[in-house]
């Protein structure tokens, strides 16, 4: 169903452009931001929390033994001996700069769980001498 276009002077008498109206639609587009996490209480299972630098420390550790593998095999195969000794290298690093960003993510995790407790301490003290 389509409106009938106004004229500026009907756009002026009824106090409203179609637009300037307002929408709502900022709040939809995002509804998990991060800001709604810190209200939030819910306990979450270990799992939950900690399941994306498991998952990256897997794929890296299975890469880098996977780079290993490939490297060795340039020591113990003569078929073939460049494209190992170039690959091997190079799934290595990978591995390697895997397994340390996920090493490195798991402490951020902690530190901002402990950060977050502590928000949510200072919320409840304040609340509770604000409220009275």
């Amino acid at each position: 169903m389509e409106m009938p276009a106004r004229s500026p002077e009907e756009s002026e008498r009824s106090g409203q452009c179609p637009e300037l109206v307002p929408s709502h639609t900022g709040s939809t587009l995002c509804p998990s931001s991060r800001s709604d996490s810190v209200w939030t209480s819910a306990s979450r299972s270990r799992w939950d929390v900690y399941h994306k630098p498991v998952i990256v420390v897997s794929v890296g550790a299975a890469v880098f033994l996977f780079g290993v593998v490939v490297t060795s095999l340039s020591c113990l195969l003569s078929r073939n001996k460049h494209v190992y000794k170039m690959s091997g290298p190079a799934f290595l690093s990978l591995g390697l700069m895997l397994l340390v960003c996920g090493l490195v993510w798991i402490p951020i995790i902690r530190k901002k769980q402990r950060q977050r407790q502590k928000s949510q301490f200072l919320q409840s003290l304040k609340s509770f001498f604000f409220n009275r």
